[in-house]
């Protein structure tokens, strides 16, 4: 009996150690094991969208494994390209006026993936030019169309009064290096002269509107588009106004803000210099806290006044740019459009564009 239960006893416990170890063992390669994890969400959007072209761009996905992702576009259930490592893609042969969908994957080489969709539509073919284009001065523009573009030619001159025009008035003004420029006086007021107003001969920049002899160029879309990101303006012409002149932000120089020229300003908020007469705020020659059109911006958005049409309101829905969607008098349906921020400037002014570029910009050569 007792070598019974020495057998019995020995038996159990063998049993419990080989159960304890294959328990052990188990639990090691268990904890040994890992689950792979898909690359994580992200966003897709479509920017640069023209006729025939268009740009697709994704957020970055991380992978919490540290595994490498790539990226396969597809577009109307066809890829277009796969294993890509950047964040965009640039598509071309596109139709016209078509709606497109499709969707960016993004894959850890380890089955694991996710996925974005997007969906866009290529603009019209344009034909006609945008009715917007009609409030400028044909005798100081030509405006045409180039393809998909369209080309604006101006002679840099306004087609309203100014005490800027030549007259019989000669007048001197010190440079920052202490030179004395003279603007002589000419043998006859032009006929577009008036007395200044706002300003003074004293205050007034040196040289005259006409003194310039020379041209502006912008090309920009027919059809502009927002851009993924915005772009800082330059010195310089940022735009053609509809009176003919260059609109120019709110600069007087690298990096000198306008409040010490403010003074050189005529009533229309414009003066001479470096190049050619142009506006900095608002052009009270022909708009005054109203829903006039301006001129157009360097990246082919429209500029209106500081009010919205047809409400006759101030916007509240403006961007950092002045920018929003929503119906002009050119075009009731609507689209995106610049004003004239209804935020006072040096307590009595308001500054034609202190923004960025929300569109792609052209150079106004």
């Amino acid at each position: 009996m007792k070598n019974y239960l020495k057998i019995l006893t020995t038996f159990l416990l063998v049993a419990i150690a080989f159960f304890a170890c294959s328990s052990d063992d188990s639990g090691n390669e268990d904890n040994g094991q890992t689950t792979n994890q898909a690359p994580s969400g992200f966003t897709a959007s479509v920017t640069s969208i023209t006729e025939t072209t268009a740009s697709i761009n994704w957020t970055q996905a991380t992978d919490a494994d540290g595994d490498t992702v790539t990226y396969t576009v597809t577009l109307q259930g066809s890829e277009l390209a796969s294993s890509l490592s950047v964040l965009t893609l640039d598509v071309t042969a596109l139709t016209p006026s078509t709606n497109y969908s499709g969707t960016v994957v993004a894959s850890d080489g380890n089955g694991g993936s996710s996925s974005a969709s997007f969906s866009f539509s290529t603009a019209s073919t344009t034909t006609s030019l945008h009715l917007a284009f009609a409030e400028f001065d044909a005798d100081n523009t030509d405006i045409m169309l180039s393809g998909s573009n369209v080309v604006i030619e101006s002679n840099g001159l306004p087609n309203h009064t100014s005490p800027y025009w030549s007259n019989t008035t000669e007048r001197t003004a010190i440079d920052p290096m202490g030179n004395t420029l003279v603007t002589p006086a000419a043998a006859e007021n032009h006929p577009l002269f008036v007395e200044p107003t706002v300003t003074s001969y004293e205050m007034m920049a040196p040289g005259n509107i006409d003194d310039f002899n020379g041209s502006y160029t912008l090309t920009v879309s027919a059809n502009p588009q927002l851009a993924a990101t915005s772009t800082s303006t330059g010195l310089g012409p940022i735009g053609i106004a509809v009176s003919g002149s260059m609109i120019y932000n709110d600069e007087e120089g690298p990096n000198i803000p306008l409040d010490g020229a403010v003074g050189s300003l005529d009533y229309t908020a414009a003066h001479t210099g470096p190049q050619s007469y142009h506006y900095h705020l608002e052009t009270k020659a022909w708009s005054d806290d109203d829903q006039e059109l301006i001129g157009i911006i360097a990246d082919g958005f429209f500029l209106y006044g500081r009010r919205d049409y047809p409400s006759n309101e101030y916007p509240t829905d403006l961007d950092a740019s002045g920018g929003h969607f929503g119906p002009t008098p050119h075009n009731p349906d609507g689209e995106y459009h610049y004003h004239i921020q209804n935020d006072l400037y040096l307590n009595q002014f308001y500054i034609l564009f202190p923004g960025d570029y929300q569109g792609t910009p052209s150079n106004i050569q």
